[in-house]
């Protein structure tokens, strides 16, 4: 498996690639579904993955929330799901303020040939930008929520109530580690 590139936002351009957009905090089965399909896509279409993330996750940003995973660990597993390229925006006052158009202009950079993100993705200044928005501009996936054996869906906010409540061994098979 060939190292993981990480960059800064802004530092990175490329001819085409498959990009997956979202937080990723925790990297779980979910996330993994997303960014697994994003490297598959990627290799069938012969160019780089991209992961393009955040520093904090945007909920610790705005609620403060726990981190499940920090910048480190989050490139580790990523680099186990054999990503190529990770952008990390710094996700401060600044960022929670752009406009979509913004966001999408920096996607333009690394000429996408498709977009996977999760079903509930917005993006931009007061959560404007959607899905509806991205695929006006670019050719989008959208992954459906990955539920566990028991049927309720995989995500960050359970992971983490089920820490807080003491709960760690099925948090561990949320995250699937």
């Amino acid at each position: 498996m060939e190292d993981i590139e990480t960059h800064a936002e802004g530092m990175l351009t490329l001819p085409s690639s498959v990009i997956a957009i979202g937080a990723f905090d925790g990297v779980h089965q979910g996330h993994q579904a997303v960014i697994r399909e994003a490297v598959k896509r990627a290799k069938i279409l012969g160019v780089p993955s991209l992961i393009y993330t955040f520093d904090p996750p945007p909920r610790f940003y705005f609620q403060g929330v726990r981190i499940l995973t920090t910048v480190e660990e989050k490139l580790v597993l990523l680099d186990k799901l054999g990503v190529n390229h990770v952008v990390i925006a710094r996700f401060d006052e600044f960022y929670t303020m752009r406009p979509p158009i913004d966001f999408i202009e920096d996607l333009k950079k690394f000429s996408p040939v498709e977009i996977i993100v999760g079903s509930d993705f917005r993006f931009g200044g007061n959560r404007e930008g959607d899905i509806q928005l991205l695929e006006q501009y670019f050719q989008v996936r959208v992954n459906q929520p990955v539920c566990c054996s028991k049927g309720k869906v995989i995500s960050s906010t359970r992971i983490r109530k089920l820490i807080s409540t003491g709960n760690i061994q099925e948090s561990l098979s949320l995250l699937g580690r």
